[in-house]
């Protein structure tokens, strides 16, 4: 329930705000509130969670005005008490002052009462916590050293929050804070009221909740209430707030935490309103029918009598309405849900997200970013920076890897909640966020924009043939553009390109290198390495290359073929025999096999020709036991005689008979 203290405290302080509050005192107290004095208004306030108004009784009662007529607040008890106050009683009222101060988001005050609390143990943890929230850390972290408190659960309290101290100086170290800015949008009156759970409509129009004085005020009732406006989001400031205008009928007093669905016919928010004291919330729906609105419906399957839903998110595909709910069968407290929706807006069976995402704390909040498939949310069941911290988690549905904090400064040492960012771009390129970091009580939205990490791209280039890295090989990168980049292997055959676009969609590589096939691929990224802070390492698919076909004189032996055959003759296998001893008494040798035609026939039967003459020779080769991994062939038709086979335009059968063979090189490697 700690979200909705938040959207408690969001309303205004101050005398002005005072002057109507007792026209909302809770309903059991309405009819004995003349017999009642500040201090039991101030009980009854703060049971009722209205803890601003709770903390000012208590503060009249210990300092009761001078001239009561005067008195903004609640006169007709001023002056109810007239026995001294003795130590213990000031003691713990100035606790219990510190509690609705701290409860209602006022650290400051909440803090000095707590130090003046001297004689209570507890209240020098609740001194940290406060110093840690007004991001004081040090003075945090020096009152704590040393602090053992006698309790066993302020005890676990002190030990979770040294932890999240020591959380927070790994998160200001992060060499990546430098690349995110956090900047809160300028809305009128938002320092007073709250701006919170910004959603697109469409353009550069937005829903946005917001806390507002309603008017007239109706008795028994909080006069200040949320409610959901028009704001049109123009650089970084929200202006233009139109209410969105809701039949009256279904409406409870608050409404906000609003999706639209991407077709821009249903309307889901949130519906909530203090009973006995109590938040109860649920999710409703409006849907546009000719042009106009319905009434709010409740909708039915995510909402049940005995639980709260809130915060509903509906996927950039319409297919699924995430929600934050604590009905019964997650894992405790509020957990994230999600439901399939239906063609006419309604919504099936919720199924739990499940315990990679949910603990036994507090989530809320989601957001689903398509694009990338990560689920965004509040949570504060996790080690964090304080309070409620966003996270995020790649996958979909009840699939998803291990939630990772989104880190400072995105995070803060308050309650950082909502989460938005537009599809097709990277989550936090230009995001907005809800937090009550600011200097008010209340939740504000704030823009995130984060500098993309350098991308590098690394891969290797091996011989096809020994598997054995290529060294000082140029590497030439080519982008869909046009655009080029150079650099060459190291001797791991290992290239890099800094400042790579993360996408390599169309990207491709040439490799050249002396002796080898000149050789062109296609970058395929292979995985990604993300752990880096500033850098994600692309590592792009093996590239194997090729070494050219060579033939050297004095290492090459010539086999002869029959007209339009390419079995071996005796002659040729004798020379064959010749090569295989060399084979076998150097193993390090390799051949490399060219065939060979005359010119008669076309030049596609040649090609196949030459290449069975080719492989006759490997064949033969392999037979003996020599690896084919040792050998190359290939074919070149009636490339390249070696003797004339026309003479003065008559046939020459001698020339002919020279130029069917096969070209055997030995190579000494």
């Amino acid at each position: 329930m700690r979200l909705f203290t938040l959207f408690q405290s969001s309303m205004a302080k101050g005398a002005s705000w005072l002057v109507i509050c007792t026209a909302w005192l809770p309903a059991q107290a309405q009819t004995k509130q003349s017999a009642k004095g500040p201090l039991e208004l101030a009980k009854q306030y703060y049971a009722a969670g209205e803890y601003y108004t709770a903390a000012h009784l208590y503060e009249q009662y210990l300092n009761p005005p001078k001239d009561p007529k005067k008195d903004q607040a609640f006169p007709v008890y001023a002056n109810k008490r007239k026995a001294p106050i003795d130590k213990n009683t000031r003691s713990a009222i100035l606790y219990q002052m510190a509690e609705c101060y701290r409860l209602a988001n006022y650290w400051e005050q909440a803090d000095s009462l707590y130090k003046a609390c001297t004689g209570n143990p507890d209240a020098l943890y609740w001194s940290v916590v406060c110093e840690r929230s007004l991001g004081k850390y040090d003075e945090a972290k020096e009152k704590i050293t040393g602090y053992t408190p006698k309790d066993q659960q302020i005890s676990e309290l002190v030990e979770k929050e040294r932890g999240t101290l020591r959380f927070i100086d790994s998160q200001l170290m992060r060499p990546d804070a430098s690349l995110t800015t956090v900047r809160k949008l300028r809305m009128p009156g938002s320092y007073e009221k709250g701006s919170f759970a910004l959603v697109p409509v469409s353009g550069n129009r937005y829903l946005i909740s917001s806390t507002r004085t309603d008017s007239p005020a109706v008795a028994g009732s909080n006069p200040n209430n949320s409610h959901l406006f028009y704001a049109v989001l123009n650089k970084d400031s929200l202006g233009k707030l139109a209410a969105l205008s809701l039949p009256s009928d279904g409406l409870m007093s608050n409404q906000g935490a609003a999706t639209v669905s991407p077709d821009g016919n249903c309307i889901y928010f949130t519906q909530w309103q203090k009973v006995n004291g109590r938040t109860v919330s649920a999710i409703y729906v409006i849907k546009k029918n000719n042009g106009r609105w319905s009434g709010a419906e409740l909708l039915e399957q995510v909402n049940n009598h005995v639980s709260n839903s809130k915060q509903p998110f509906c996927t950039a595909d319409g297919k699924y309405l995430f929600f934050a709910s604590d009905r019964p069968g997650g894992l405790g407290g509020f957990d994230i849900w999600y439901a399939p929706l239906q063609g006419d807006g309604s919504a099936g069976e919720p199924v739990n997200a499940g315990a990679v995402i949910n603990t036994d704390g507090d989530e809320q909040a989601p957001f689903y970013h398509t694009s990338s498939g990560s689920l965004v949310f509040s949570t504060n069941g996790r080690q964090g920076m304080g309070g409620y911290d966003l996270f995020t988690a790649k996958g979909r549905e009840t699939t998803w890897g291990q939630p990772v904090n989104l880190g400072y400064p995105v995070n803060s040492s308050r309650d950082d909640v909502y989460f938005y960012a537009p599809e097709k771009t990277a989550l936090l390129a230009d995001a907005v966020i809800g937090s009550d970091r600011g200097a008010g009580c209340c939740l504000e939205t704030y823009r995130v924009n984060k500098t993309p990490k350098n991308n590098r791209l690394t891969g290797q280039v091996f011989d096809s043939k020994t598997h054995k890295p290529v060294t000082g090989a140029g590497i030439v990168l080519t982008t869909p553009s046009g655009k080029t980049t150079r650099t060459t292997t190291d001797e791991t055959g290992n290239y890099v390109f800094d400042s790579v676009d993360n996408t390599t969609t169309g990207f491709t590589i040439t490799v050249n290198k002396d002796a080898y096939d000149d050789t062109l691929a296609v970058v395929t990224i292979t995985k990604t390495d993300e752990s880096n802070l500033l850098t994600d390492q692309l590592f792009n698919t093996d590239i194997y290359i090729a070494k050219k076909f060579v033939l050297r004189p004095e290492n090459v032996v010539t086999v002869y073929f029959d007209f339009d055959k390419y079995n071996l003759k005796t002659e040729a296998v004798n020379k064959l025999d010749s090569v295989y001893k060399v084979l076998v008494e150097l193993p390090t040798t390799t051949l490399q096999i060219s065939g060979y035609t005359d010119g008669r026939g076309s030049d596609e039967y040649n090609k196949v020709l030459s290449d069975r003459r080719a492989r006759a020779c490997a064949d033969y080769f392999i037979q003996k036991g020599i690896a084919a991994g040792r050998i190359s062939f290939a074919s070149f038709g009636a490339c390249c005689p070696l003797e004339m086979e026309l003479i003065n335009g008559r046939d020459n059968p001698d020339g002919r008979s020279k130029n069917r063979r096969a070209l055997i090189n030995i190579t000494k490697e």
